[in-house]
């Protein structure tokens, strides 16, 4: 491991200021362990590290006055997993954040990190992306805020500038009658996923007024099925449309072999887990 100086800011402006001194020479932990890995592999060398760990009040989740919530850049998996407002509003993002690694693990990796490390297996980001969620990043120059699936440029990438970091993740108030479910496939219980996935449908009168469906595992990036979404739009959520959508979901996959699974048996999984994720959100947004 190459040697670093380790920076502890007690403040975000300090954390920018130091950011911005050394520009694409730093690199921030939130929670550590992504990023502890790749540093003893060598995938990243920086000058420094700025930990976040010692900036107060950043692990927050926080109902916001459009009725949706916002989640600081700290908070744990196992804070996001164990929330009542995020049990009430998002409780797919809640069953993700509960598959993330082991206790251990979940008890010091962040939400935020997670999407910052830009797998694409990660748990959360097909939830987020279901739900609409967006991050707000901050630098010396200002804040910007993008949709989450415009946060993702390639495995391992976002649009994240080198002088900026995630501040929020904010996800929009839920629609009545809305409901969503997350779906996963492993080897064991705690392997990265073969495929991950989440899908939100919101019903009037039993039609689908609107849909979303996250994946991860089955492209470069976490990814939304947005030709199976629109499959869905406007039509009673029958066994057949369900079906077609969940085979529109699977043609628009683009999973890779590995040495945890082959293309084939992914998107055939997509297929599958994503009929399944339908139908629970059909019914939870029935309930």
């Amino acid at each position: 491991m190459k040697e670093f100086e380790y920076l502890e800011p007690t403040s975000i402006q300090q954390a920018l200021e130091w950011l911005n001194t050394y520009r694409g020479q730093a690199r921030v932990l939130a929670g550590g362990t992504d990023l502890y890995l790749r540093l003893r592999k060598g995938v990243f060398l920086p000058d420094y590290v700025i930990d976040l760990k010692r900036v107060p009040r950043l692990d927050y989740i926080t109902p916001n006055r459009g009725g949706g919530a916002q989640i600081g850049p700290t908070t744990l998996q196992d804070e996001v997993a164990r929330s009542p407002l995020i049990q009430q509003l998002y409780p797919a993002l809640a069953e993700a954040a509960s598959w993330v690694g082991a206790v251990q693990t979940r008890n010091r990796a962040t939400v935020v990190g997670n999407l910052c490390n830009a797998s694409p297996a990660a748990d959360t980001a097909p939830a987020l992306l279901g739900y609409g969620a967006q991050v707000k990043l901050a630098s010396l120059q200002g804040e910007r805020t993008l949709p989450l699936d415009e946060f993702f440029v390639g495995p391992g990438r976002t649009a994240l500038r080198d002088n900026e970091l995630v501040a929020e993740i904010s996800l929009p108030a839920p629609a009545s009658h809305t409901g969503a479910a997350f779906f996963r496939r492993t080897r064991t219980a705690m392997d990265i996923a073969v495929v991950c996935g989440a899908a939100m449908v919101q019903l009037a009168n039993d039609t689908c007024q609107d849909a979303r469906i996250g994946l991860g595992a089955v492209g470069p990036t976490p990814m939304r099925a947005v030709r199976a979404e629109a499959a869905l739009r406007g039509k009673s959520l029958t066994d057949q449309v369900i079906e077609e959508a969940s085979r529109i979901a699977s043609e628009e996959a683009r999973p890779i072999d590995d040495v945890r699974s082959t293309a084939e048996y992914r998107r055939e999984m997509v297929r599958v887990l994503t009929r399944r994720g339908l139908r629970q959100a059909m019914e939870r947004a029935r309930a």
